[in-house]
């Protein structure tokens, strides 16, 4: 089976162009705000964690955050460099980073770990790359939504969950939209293996969020995201 960092690399250019057109992306439209809202002030280092393109990393930076970016995709590390933001990427695996204990005040992992092959490695590590005090903040694809669909686009559509809520597993989720074609390569886990793997890379958890985008949307009766800030104490 192809690993999901390999179907990330194969998307790669697709989600460039998906992710830098204006106001295009969730990103924009549903919860960069509230995600920013989470961090605390700067210090020392930030690490993006699964940084894609490098939009996150360059907030951080505007933000005044010193950022190192890490991507698993070298044609992502290669629009990150571009981009400006970081002051360095790193190709890596986030299950595996070339980083020392305690090297780092902040993780971010934006999107990002629902789309590794090892979310709870990559929890683990950013436990482990984190000094005492400091904080990962996260934004995953909402268990929920993973696990069901709504019948129809009408806003007061039913939503539905098929099969195994509990059960992890991998889908893809083709999205077409202004001209725009983008391949979501990702994992499905339940809320109780992303706070367990919190819990076993030595962190607690301060803040979960379920942000609603308002106006007319259906994703305001069922969440779309989840956001989490957790502290290494």
């Amino acid at each position: 089976m192809e690993r999901l960092s390999e179907a990330w690399e194969r998307e790669a250019d697709a989600w460039v162009a998906w992710a830098r057109r204006a106001g295009h992306d969730s990103y924009w439209r549903f919860h960069r705000e509230a995600f920013l809202g989470l961090l605390p002030a700067p210090g020392r280092l930030a690490l993006d964690l699964g940084c894609g393109e490098g939009r996150v990393a360059r907030d951080l930076a505007g933000l005044g955050h010193r950022v190192l970016a890490v991507d698993s995709s070298p044609t992502m590390v290669r629009h990150a460099v571009a981009s400006g933001g970081p002051e360095l990427v790193l190709q890596a695996d986030a299950a595996a980073l070339p980083l020392a204990n305690g090297s780092v005040d902040l993780v971010v992992a934006f999107m990002s770990l629902q789309d590794m092959d090892d979310m709870a490695g990559a929890v683990r590590e950013a436990g482990r790359v984190l000094a005492l005090g400091g904080r990962l903040c996260l934004a995953v694809v909402h268990p929920l939504n993973a696990a069901g669909h709504f019948t129809s686009r009408e806003v007061d559509a039913p939503f539905v969950v098929e099969g195994d809520y509990f059960q992890p597993r991998r889908f893809v989720d083709v999205v077409e939209s202004d001209g725009l074609r983008m391949a979501f390569n990702q994992g499905h886990w339940p809320l109780q293996d992303y706070f367990g793997a919190l819990e076993a890379a030595g962190l607690l958890t301060e803040t979960v969020r379920e942000p609603r985008p308002g106006g007319e949307s259906r994703w305001n009766r069922v969440p779309l995201f989840l956001q989490v800030r957790a502290v290494k104490p």
